[in-house]
Parts: structure tokens; sequence; C-alpha cells
């Protein structure tokens, strides 16, 4: 229907453009320079609205191929003596051919045809590589922390291993304890389900504190505040993900409790300091994440959960920081001066956040 369109089209107006020397008596030779031939462009044009190089380009043939069906009939002599003349003020001022002018026609008519076809090509293709862009960064944003996708989306330079910034971040361990122990016992689908349900139920109240994902550590989470974004809030965020999680959990369990399971526990430890973001990886594989002091205390502290038999620690230091910061606690926290913990040399002051 499209091709046919296009040659019902041109050839109408070919037959408008013919009939003109008739209606006004004159040699066949008149109707070559009606200025309906501009229409031929136009009929072109709308092909292009179908977005299919295609379609253009039969249309644009089919103009040329009508336009040179007018001149052989000038030419053969149908119509009137085609006059064929050299002298271009003969051919503007009577009914003469100039059949260089004619042929200029259809040049005209091929190479806009051409054009217009090219910049429909490339223009299809950028679309592709648009929504080809489009789906993979959706992809991105499931496999990273949306702010590192958006990081990597928005970057102008290649990322390469081996680049970070210094950030003064806080960082949230979790994990769910006796994981290994359950697993053990239990069928791989349940394991995955349990899995699912307890990183449904922790992810999304990290992230609404303003919390990044950094990495899943089998049943452990490593999430950063103020790592991919900036931020002068980052311990009371991280304070307030924190409170997030532990009445999440509390919410797991009652349901769990409900179906006739086990409540689960999970253990989760706080510390600040500054840390090195950025991108780490052997050039082919590369993954953002944190590295430092604070990252290394905040798994230490929640190993220590266990010897203090509390379900979730912060250090001193990044508490107050915290309330500095504008968080409010839900309750007045237990404070353990001067705990050794495994692995610091130093003892440490700690603030129970959950018991």
């Amino acid at each position: 229907m499209l091709y046919a369109s296009a040659i019902s089209d041109m050839a109408l107006l070919m037959a408008v453009i013919w009939s003109f020397h008739l209606k006004y008596a004159q040699t066949a030779a008149f109707y070559l320079k009606a200025p309906t031939f501009m229409y031929v462009f136009i009929f072109i044009a709308l092909r292009a609205l179908r977005f299919e190089a295609r379609y253009v380009l039969f249309a644009g043939a089919m103009g040329a191929l009508g336009w040179a069906i007018l001149l052989l009939i000038v030419l053969s002599g149908h119509g009137g003596p085609p006059n064929v003349t050299h002298d271009y003020t003969e051919y503007l001022t009577s009914n003469a051919t100039l059949i260089g002018a004619e042929v200029d026609k259809i040049v005209a008519v091929l190479l806009v045809t051409s054009i217009l076809a090219l910049a429909i090509t490339r223009a299809r293709r950028l679309l592709v590589r648009a929504v080809a862009e489009r789906i993979a960064a959706q992809d991105l944003s499931r496999f990273l922390a949306p702010e590192v996708a958006d990081r990597i989306r928005r970057s102008e330079l290649r990322i390469a291993a081996g680049e970070g910034e210094l950030r003064d971040v806080t960082i949230l361990t979790t994990d769910l304890r006796a994981f290994s122990g359950l697993s053990a016992t239990m069928a791989p689908d349940s394991v995955v389900k349990l899995l699912q349900d307890y990183q449904a139920r922790v992810c999304p109240a990290i992230r609404a504190a303003g919390g990044s994902i950094d990495k899943y550590l089998g049943d452990g989470i490593l999430s950063s505040f103020g790592a991919a974004q900036p931020s002068g809030t980052d311990a009371a965020d991280a304070l307030r993900a924190a409170d997030a999680v532990a009445a999440a959990v509390a919410a797991w369990n009652a349901e769990r409790t409900g179906q006739g399971l086990p409540p689960m526990r999970v253990g989760m430890a706080l510390a600040s300091g500054r840390v090195i973001f950025g991108a780490v990886g052997d050039g082919d594989r590369l993954e953002y994440t944190v590295i430092g002091d604070a990252v290394n205390r905040a798994a230490k502290l929640e190993k220590h959960t266990k010897a203090e038999n509390v379900r979730a620690l912060c250090d001193a230091a990044t508490y107050d920081r915290a309330v500095s910061q504008g968080y409010v606690p839900p309750a007045v926290r237990e404070r353990r001066a001067a705990r050794q913990v495994d692995g610091v040399a130093a003892p440490v002051d700690l603030v129970v956040i959950t018991p």
C-alpha cells in the first residue's frame, strides 16, 4: 500500500503537469516550466514521516522517473515540436526545451532523495543506539547502586582501575546470623528464598535513608553513606538506616512467627572515617567500592557484636558524630567504654544500637 501510494501520487502529479499544455493550448514543452514540479519534493518528504529510508528512496525514484517520462514525451514530438535549444534566455522566454535544465531537475530530485534517506538512516541508528543505551543503563542500575550507576553513565572519560577519591563516610554492615548453618540443612531453593526475603527488607531501608549498597557478601551487606554522593549527614543517615533495618527485621520476624517459622537475627555495625571511593579491578572487570579503615573497623565491630551479645554496635565517635549531624536516637543508648575488639589495637568505646 505504501509503495502503491507513492506510485499513485507521482503519477497523478505528472498527469496534472502534463495536462497544462492542453489547458493553455501550448506545445508539450510548455509544461516543463510548471512550478507544480516542486510538489515532487513534498511527496518525497511525506514518506520521511514513516522514518524508513526505503520509502523515501522509492518516492524519489518515482518522481525522477515521472519527470524523465515527461521529458521523453516532449522530445518525441508528441504534443508539438520539442524546439530543443542551448540558449538559456530562449528557454526562459519561449516554449523551447533546454535538456540540461530538465536533467538538472532530475539530478536535484535524486540528490535530495539520497540526502534525506541518508539522514533517516543515521537517525534510525542513533535512535536504536539511544534505546539500547537506555536499556543498558536501566540494567546497570539493577546490578549497581543507583548513585554508582549514574556516576558511570555521566562519566565523560573512560573509567579505569586505580582511580579513586577521598570521602568522609559512614559504613554500615549487616549480617544474617546463623545463615551458614541454616543453608547446610535447607533445600537450595529455600536458602535462596530466605536470602531474598532478608535482602528485600534490609536493602530498601538502607536506600531510603540515603545509603548505597556497595556489595553483597553472601548473607552480609556492605553499604556506605556519603561515598557515591558526598554528604554532610552521612553518620546521621547511617544511624537512621540502622534503626530502620532493625524495625524491618522485627516486622519480618513477626511474619515468620505467624507462619510457624523461627525468627532470624541480623547483626549490624557502623563506623565512620575517611575512605577511598573508586574503581578497582584488573581492567576487564571493574568494581566501584570503598577502601579504608572505616570499612575494616565496621566489619570487626560486626563480628564483635557476638562477644557483646547484642545485635548492633557503633563506635562512640561515629555515634557522637551522628548526633552532631542531627540524629535523634529513639531511646537512650547504652555506652560500653574501653572494649577490646579483635583486630583493633586500642580499646574502643562502643554504643549499643540494638541490644
